[in-house]
């Protein structure tokens, strides 16, 4: 009997590591993909001749995206609003979650299922515009011009990343902070001192959602984004992409290099900061999800 239960439990961890590493390859191959595709010739891409290797290679493509300063405008915009955006997020995610936390709150039970309620019933894309329309002309009348602000405030609820660090304080034994207050800690002093260095995986995976939230921000940043040197980088791909699609701007196109593998190079540098960052997170993303996300 124990040498069968061996002999399935060998067979249940070799299909586990097989259809393991059959799914890591089919999402790392989309990614080796756009590489190879952005630094191969014109031909190979065009004619659809690339499978996974590069065939004649170059690096036209990404010299004319460097060279190009609109590239660098959107990418220091893709910058602005994912720094300050995920800070504007974590701000007054952190405070709102260490409100709810707490059960001498007035009113908690109230605040607390208005938030689930804004993730079961959402108000619909029209009047979430509607309300943004009014947020920007409040802001020009209060003289800020510069639309991206309006990107970063108004895009900076998550009810799901405040209820992760809620449930993530109230994981928290109460001692420690009767004792900081005991010590003379005020509430501000407490949430210093104690609950974010103590809830430090659940706010760096918080963090990472918002910020991939931002630089993967597409939708609202082009519409509310009206100045074309305020546009970050997403919007400057998709308008690239409908730019080459049209036969009138690529007849004649007489390149050593496809107007595609300008894409797939754009697309290429917009994924390089996600993957240099992840990796310092990632050790904190199952032990910060399952502390936020488990309630005892």
């Amino acid at each position: 009997m124990k040498r069968k239960l061996e002999i399935s439990e060998l067979i249940f961890k070799v299909f586990s590591y097989l259809f393991l590493a059959v799914f890591a390859l089919m999402c790392l191959y989309p990614f080796v993909y756009a590489i190879s595709a952005s630094i191969s010739g014109a031909h190979e891409v065009d004619y659809n001749q690339i499978v996974l290797l590069p065939k004649n290679i170059q690096f036209d493509a990404f010299r004319k995206m460097f060279n190009d300063n609109m590239f660098w405008n959107a990418y220091s915009n893709t910058l602005f609003l994912t720094v300050f955006g995920t800070l504007w997020a974590m701000f007054y995610s952190i405070l709102g979650a260490y409100a709810l936390s707490k059960k001498r709150l007035l009113f908690r039970k109230f605040f607390n299922f208005f938030l689930v309620f804004t993730m079961w019933f959402s108000a619909g894309i029209v009047p979430q515009y509607l309300n943004y329309l009014a947020t920007k002309s409040i802001f020009n009348k209060a003289g800020i011009t510069d639309d991206k602000w309006l990107v970063v405030i108004a895009m900076g609820m998550a009810a799901m990343n405040i209820i992760l660090l809620r449930n993530a304080f109230e994981g928290i034994p109460s001692e420690i902070e009767e004792a900081a207050i005991v010590d003379g800690a005020t509430e501000f002093q407490v949430l210093r001192t104690v609950y974010i260095p103590m809830s430090k995986s659940t706010i760096a995976t918080v963090a990472l959602f918002f910020a991939i939230s931002r630089w993967n921000g597409y939708f609202w940043a082009r519409q509310m984004i009206s100045n074309g040197f305020e546009k970050p980088l997403q919007v400057f791909i998709r308008e690239l992409l409908e730019q080459y699609q049209d036969p009138e701007y690529t007849a004649g196109w007489n390149e050593v290099y496809s107007s595609d593998s300008i894409i797939y190079a754009l697309i290429v540098c917009s994924i390089i900061p996600i993957l240099v960052i992840y990796p310092f997170i990632q050790k904190y993303f199952a032990k910060g999800v399952n502390m936020g996300g488990v309630k005892e």
